[in-house]
């Protein structure tokens, strides 16, 4: 998995939107959620305190903590996975919706762009998102406010 380089400018004005739009859109005919993606890690811990530390190959200080028997724990969808996913009433019917929001001169991943035009071309309702306004359109008309690239 590539890891994005992000200043936190960039991050804390798509995160500043997901919640307006989270806020404004998330009630009547649409529910919307917000999905996180990553990896953490489970298993047994151990927190090491003056007490507990022994020679090991790792130097560990009072505070940090040992996992045991580790495992990677994967949260949300796949990577790709669109910000705010949920559904959009349509003729009594739930059409899947998925906004990946970005800021003003963000651009989407290659595979955000892969998930947001899969579920398109699975007759969900999918686009990128930059403002209330946009998520608005989308979810009224489930046409996209710019092209999926």
């Amino acid at each position: 998995m590539a890891l994005c380089n992000r200043n936190a400018a960039t991050m804390s004005a798509e995160h500043h939107i997901q919640q307006r739009i989270l806020l404004a859109c998330g009630s009547g005919d649409a529910r919307l959620w917000r999905n996180n993606v990553g990896t953490g890690w489970a298993g047994a811990t151990t927190r090491i305190t003056a007490g507990n530390v022994r020679a090991v190959a790792a130097q560990l200080r009072p505070g940090d903590v040992v996992v045991r028997n580790a495992r990677p724990l994967h949260a949300g969808l796949c990577v790709g996975s669109s910000d705010l996913i949920g559904y959009r009433q349509v003729d009594g019917l739930a059409q899947f919706v998925a906004l990946e929001v970005k800021s003003a001169t963000g651009r989407p991943t290659p595979q955000q762009t892969a998930f947001l035009n899969h579920i398109t071309a699975a007759g969900g309702c999918a686009g990128i998102v930059r403002s209330v306004e946009d998520a608005r359109e989308i979810l009224r008309t489930g046409a996209k406010p710019e092209p999926i690239r």
